[in-house]
């Protein structure tokens, strides 16, 4: 055999080799995803990602400095519906999907809404807890009226946010990212930007309830900004722990258990939200 044709064969097997080593880690990988629920019921504890962005949400309670909020509540009685302990790690835009991919957390409960970006590095619950778009805060003699308003101007945004894409895209404005939802409503009233896009279940109850705090600042227009599925997030691959929650999540809705506490926590109940218990409460 001439030497060119040895090294040709060599070269054939090795990638060869390479390629059952590739099929063969993909296996470990989504054997290693797929153990998920049992690592959590080994441990007794399953690990939430949550957000501190503020009511209804996540927040620190000023008198008992405990989490309180819309998605404490879902995490523990997720944990309770697994038979587990809760523990929650706060994260915030730019690290919550890097905790999760590095194993920090097990899943997201993080103010994260379904996009197709999202989707292709992440797994995520189908059924969603809320479906919500971003508002817009403004100082009351600004004169933003609508979405178009901002145009060509400076808004604050947290970064990794959704909205970041479709204001400069749709609507011509200037996004800045912030690393936190608090920062970015600070340089807000420090002028760096005329206004501040967060999810809206958030500012407006902000605003409305912090009257001193806000009474220079609004909400000017009701329609929010790409309304998109609320949804929790896992690690990509995990599909046995996405069917699991997705079970719990229905049941959740069957029982009304997802809409008596959003009111409890003051978190205005879609249309989408009620339809979609009407929905799995009439279902099989």
């Amino acid at each position: 055999m001439r030497i060119g044709e040895h090294a040709a064969r060599w070269s054939l097997c090795a990638l060869a080799w390479l390629a059952a080593l590739s099929l063969l880690d993909a296996s470990l990988s989504q054997a290693r995803a797929d153990a998920t629920l049992d690592k959590v019921k080994t441990r007794g504890v399953i690990v939430a990602g949550v957000i501190l962005s503020g009511p209804p949400y996540g927040f620190i309670d000023p008198s008992t400095h405990q989490q309180v909020g819309f998605n404490l509540d879902l995490a523990e009685e997720i944990a309770h519906q697994l038979g587990v302990k809760l523990e929650t790690v706060t994260v915030t835009p730019p690290n919550r999907v890097p905790f999760l991919q590095q194993g920090k957390v097990d899943f997201l409960l993080a103010n994260m809404q379904w996009t197709e970006e999202r989707a292709e590095i992440l797994t995520f619950v189908p059924t969603p807890y809320e479906q919500s778009g971003g508002a817009a805060v403004v100082r009351k003699a600004s004169g933003i009226k609508s979405w178009a308003d901002l145009k060509g101007k400076p808004v604050c945004v947290s970064q990794g946010s959704n909205y970041t894409a479709p204001l400069a895209e749709t609507y011509g404005a200037l996004p800045k990212g912030y690393p936190s939802q608090s920062e970015s409503l600070l340089a807000l009233k420090g002028g760096n930007c005329v206004a501040a896009v967060h999810t809206g279940a958030t500012v407006k109850l902000m605003v409305a309830d912090h009257p001193d705090e806000w009474k220079d600042y609004e909400v000017p227009f009701d329609d929010e900004l790409i309304p998109s599925d609320s949804v929790i997030w896992l690690r990509k691959g995990e599909t046995d722990t996405a069917a699991r929650l997705d079970g719990i999540m229905k049941d959740l809705y069957r029982s009304g258990w997802l809409v008596e506490t959003a009111r409890k926590n003051k978190l205005a109940v879609s249309s989408y939200v009620l339809a979609l218990e009407a929905k799995l409460k009439a279902a099989p």
